[in-house]
């Protein structure tokens, strides 16, 4: 699994210009799945998500997370993450898992980030999805097969 974490002030997602879900101060979270992921390692990005300590403390540090400060979190399906670019311009996505498996592991990880405390709203899997997302930092983590 590859996740694009950007600490936000604010993000709304719309799909056919209907608003789907939309957040205030926390993060927005690109999930993408990969051939052969497991829920072992959803578990693992899960925990370590709630508990990346990236908004800043009384004294300006980033020792704060998105728990600790009370945000939410937007979690977005991106099988682009998985994009390969290494033989021409067109990109592949043979890295990216199929859709069926892709959607069920992109909710579990999903569900595991809420059982942890922290209010979590969806994008539309497979959708043509619109972000306006209010980056604040700009802070921008990435995980890459943790």
């Amino acid at each position: 699994m590859k996740l694009v974490v950007q600490r936000v002030k604010s993000t709304r997602l719309e799909v056919d210009g209907t608003l789907i879900s939309e957040i205030g101060k926390g993060l927005a979270v690109y999930v993408g799945v990969g051939v052969g992921d497991k829920e072992a390692e959803a578990d693992r990005l899960a925990e370590k998500l709630v508990k990346l300590r990236i908004f800043e403390d009384e004294n300006g540090k980033m020792n704060l997370s998105v728990k600790d400060v009370g945000g939410e979190i937007l979690s977005i399906s991106q099988f682009t993450l998985y994009a390969d670019v290494s033989h021409g311009n067109r990109p592949g996505f043979s890295g990216a898992e199929r859709p069926e498996r892709a959607n069920q592991l992109y909710e579990y990880f999903s569900k595991k980030v809420a059982e942890q405390g922290v209010t979590v709203k969806k994008g539309v899997f497979g959708a043509d999805m619109q972000i306006l997302q209010h980056n604040d930092g700009p802070v921008t983590i990435i995980y890459d097969g943790v």
